[in-house]
């Protein structure tokens, strides 16, 4: 059955992993499918965290039929997903002596610069490491979506070199990048101090706490004059 699902379109793979899923996903004669539904995800660039998820569980059962580059390529797809909880998620059903090797050390260790925002620790380390994160395309821009993210919850305004460091990009591409933010997602330009170059990301109520109080703290006066005859 693996090799017929392999020759699938992408589409049709998804669906018939899907179907597979709902009427048994701990059959362990299915595991061939989603190992090559994870190849199908790196190529495509797509991706399925319950069909990973269901793998990494049929490796449990079945440990002598793990393929370590199958598992390293779950974690990567994972950390492209940040800041969604993926990569907790899949580490959890890996084994300790597993996770022990080098290849998921390096990746344990990127999750955690991360998670804590130390992104030029992150991109050193995974400079380091070209042969596990250049094996699934897409890495790149996915982490550099993450940093954004994370960015835009930090600052409203933020240094040029804050943004080279946690994107990894500098010089001219930087330059493109950002041009791309303005005309697509609301970012200004403005001078810094010095040489320097602010970027002014659109206000959120993470990076404006005043908007969040407007927002959700605040109790509409209708709805309290609402509860008084209640109370009364």
């Amino acid at each position: 059955m693996g090799r017929e699902l392999q020759k699938q379109p992408q589409q049709e793979m998804a669906s018939a992993v899907e179907q597979l899923l709902a009427v048994n996903p701990y059959n362990p004669d299915i595991l061939p499918d989603l190992e090559n539904y994870v190849n199908e995800q790196v190529s495509s660039e797509t991706y399925s965290l319950d069909a990973n998820l269901c793998l990494l569980r049929l490796y449990q059962f079945e440990p002598e039929r793990m393929s370590t580059q199958i598992v390293a390529r779950i974690l990567v797809k994972a950390l492209m997903a940040m800041p969604a909880p993926d990569f907790s998620l899949c580490l959890f059903l890996i084994p300790e002596r597993v996770q022990m090797e080098d290849q998921f050390k390096t990746l344990i260790i990127l999750s955690h610069y991360l998670e804590t925002g130390k992104f030029r620790q992150f991109w050193d380390e995974a400079s380091k490491n070209r042969h596990i994160v250049e094996a699934v395309p897409g890495f790149e821009k996915a982490i550099q979506a993450y940093a954004v993210h994370v960015l835009s919850l930090t600052y409203h305004k933020a240094p040029r070199s804050v943004l080279a460091e946690a994107i990894n990009i500098e010089g001219l591409s930087l330059d493109k990048f950002l041009e791309h933010q303005v005309a697509n997602s609301g970012w200004i330009l403005e001078k810094g101090h010095g040489k320097g170059q602010l970027i002014v990301i659109p206000p959120n109520e993470f990076n404006h706490p005043e908007l969040k109080k407007k927002s959700s703290d605040s109790i509409p006066l209708e709805h309290i004059t609402r509860i008084f005859p209640i109370l009364g």
